[in-house]
């Protein structure tokens, strides 16, 4: 039985999903919001989430998994010197998405910002 094996599926094959998840999260540490669908944005929340949880005990062992998630040095050393300080503190709830109103030009899909909480 396959219950909630993907919660958002996002219209692409698995590897993909993965590819596009792992380069979302990049970003969003990277730059701190990002502005996409309204279902990347729920599709990124609990991996984003569970990385920068990861990220507030520093330890070769937290970067290890972090890197296989990410895939990316410079994103792994931004989490943790920079991103999993700011929380160390704060028991969760790390992003935030707010929902824009207007769709976007073309297909008129629902966007959203996906933001860490300040």
């Amino acid at each position: 039985m396959r219950h909630s094996c993907h919660k958002y599926k996002l219209g692409v094959k698995p590897q993909h999903r993965k590819t596009l998840v792992q380069g979302l999260c990049i970003d969003l540490i990277a730059h701190g919001k990002i502005k996409t669908t309204e279902t990347k944005a729920k599709a990124i929340k609990p991996v984003i989430e569970k990385l920068i949880t990861l990220a507030k005990i520093d330890t070769v062992a937290n970067r290890r998994r972090a890197f296989t998630k990410l895939n990316n040095k410079i994103a792994v050393k931004s989490l943790f010197d920079i991103v999993g300080p700011k929380f160390k503190m704060r028991p969760g709830g790390y992003t935030r998405i707010l929902k824009l109103t207007e769709g976007r030009l073309g297909d008129g899909a629902k966007e959203s910002i996906i933001a860490f909480v300040e």
